[in-house]
Formats: C-alpha cells, structure tokens, sequence
C-alpha cells in the first residue's frame, strides 16, 4: 500500500480496475463509464477540532491534508468505506449490517468452538457432513437451508425497533462477492443464484435485489441483533464448487490441515456482503472442512 501526500495541492489518482481496463482493451467502443464511486478509507474524523484557536477554516485543516491511498486496480480491496449522498438533513443514524445467529433463523453463528473458532464451519463433501464431530456446521455439499442471515438496520437504543425505518435507509438490494474457485452461492432453499460477473482474481459477484426469495422486511417481534429500527433480512447458502467436492487439490494447495478427533484438510475464505443502498459492508470468515 502506496500513500500520495496531499499535506500541499489537492491529488486526483485514478485509475481502472482490472474488469474496466479488460473492457477498455476490447477497443470497441462499448467501454462508457456510466458510475462512479468515492470513498474515505484514510480519513480520521477525530482530527476534526472545532476548538482549533486559529478559526474556523482550520477546524477540518489536518483532514485536507491526510495522506490519500495511491490508486489501485485490486476492485475486492478498494474503497471499503463507500460515500453516499442523502438529501435529507436530519438522520442522526446510518444503518449497518450485522450477522443475525439466533438459532430461531436456522442460521449460523460464528463457530466459539476450537479448531473453527472466529469462523463459520462449512463442510465439503457428504463424507465430511456425515462424521464432522461439530455440534454446528452447513452442509455445502447439499446446500440445504440458510448458512447465513444477515439484518439490516439501526443498531441504536435511542429509537425502538418498533419504529418504521425511512424508505430511503432501506437496504432492498445487495452485492455477494464469493472465491468462485470454491463455493458459489445459493439463495437459502438449495436454488443456485445466477452470477453477475466473475471477475479476474476468480471472486464471483451476485447482485440480488428484491423482489427476491433472499430478501424480505424484517418483521415484527422477530429475533434480531439490531437494536432499533430494523430493515430488511438477508438469508444464503453455499454449495461447494466441483473441485472442492471432489477433490483435495485446492485444500493441499490453499489450506491447511487441522485436527477434530479425525484429520481435515481446510481452506479460508470470506463472503463479502454490501448493501448497494447504503453502501455498508460485512465481511465474515468461512472454514471449508474436507475429512482426510
């Protein structure tokens, strides 16, 4: 990771993506960009100081001059904090994303139990499902029932959740960024969702937006890890990729191996959850599990 300073003249670096400069070199003349996105992941807003003594065109000085990130093609490593523009002048506060483990869903948690602690256990093949010793894990080789459920919503105490949340804060529509080499995606019932674009790193994009079997409002007097107003309620799958299913290559050449009472062969991954409304972002860790 590069910085630009920007202690003097304000910088402007830009540069495509790997999907955009592959669009670019067709030479088509279909390449148009169309949307465009900014972000602030280098900003500190506590260097905001409104007691600054010099005035106020000081108070936000050391923020126009914090370094900025050099420009870079990786598009599943930019801009993790999106901008977005609200007319409205009175929200006091954004709604946010926040994994929903309460067993009443059918969904898991992330896994306190050792050796998958801090992820979400996934088993390959119907070998591992059959004889993995974890009291909870997803079956992605059947892809059967909702791995994940996801809330969306205000997480305050300063309004109930029996408040309605603003139409504009609802998230009806979200981005899935999956390593397509490893899992693919399904919509909670074992249907397969269709694939938006697989870009050049191998991380598949789904695009779901509702009316849709994955999203629906989260209802009254239901079980939810947000606090105050709640949006709507996003459930998926995943099913295992063919090479994962049957075979052990990827896991010897991307995992590792661990032991519960049997040997296993594992592989890190994330699935990357964005509301394209809003732009908020959750990023939660999957352990694919294969018994040796």
């Amino acid at each position: 990771m590069a910085f630009l300073d920007n202690s003097g003249d304000i910088i402007l670096d830009a540069v495509l993506t790997d999907a955009g400069r592959q669009r670019l070199a067709k030479g088509d003349g279909s390449f148009k960009i169309v949307k465009f996105a900014l972000g602030d992941d280098e900003i500190n807003y506590e260097l905001y100081d409104k007691n600054d003594a010099r005035g106020s065109a000081f108070y936000d000085l050391e923020i126009l001059q914090s370094p900025v990130f050099e420009a870079f093609t990786n598009n599943t490593a930019t801009m993790k904090s999106k901008l977005v523009t609200i007319a409205r002048n009175d929200i006091l506060y954004m709604p946010v994303l926040l994994l929903n483990s309460d067993a009443s869903t059918g969904a898991l948690g992330i896994s306190t139990t050792s050796p998958v602690t801090g992820t979400i256990p996934l088993a390959a093949d119907s070998t591992t499902a059959k004889d993995l010793p974890l009291a909870e894990f997803y079956d992605a080789s059947t892809a059967t029932g909702e791995a994940v459920v996801i809330d969306q919503g205000l997480n305050t105490d300063s309004i109930g959740p029996s408040n309605t949340i603003a139409a504009d804060l609802f998230e009806d529509s979200y981005s899935i960024q999956l390593d397509n080499r490893l899992l693919s995606l399904t919509d909670g019932d074992g249907n397969n969702v269709d694939i938006s674009f697989i870009d050049d790193d191998n991380i598949a994009l789904y695009n779901v937006s509702n009316p849709s079997s994955m999203i629906a409002p989260i209802k009254a007097g239901t079980t939810s890890p947000i606090a105050g107003p709640r949006g709507s309620r996003l459930k998926m799958g995943f099913r295992s990729s063919t090479d994962v299913l049957t075979s052990t290559y990827l896991f010897t050449r991307l995992g590792g191996e661990v032991t519960i009472t049997d040997p296993y062969y594992y592989i890190d991954t994330n699935v990357r959850i964005t509301g394209l409304t809003t732009g908020y972002r959750i990023d939660l860790p999957l352990r694919i599990l294969r018994k040796q």
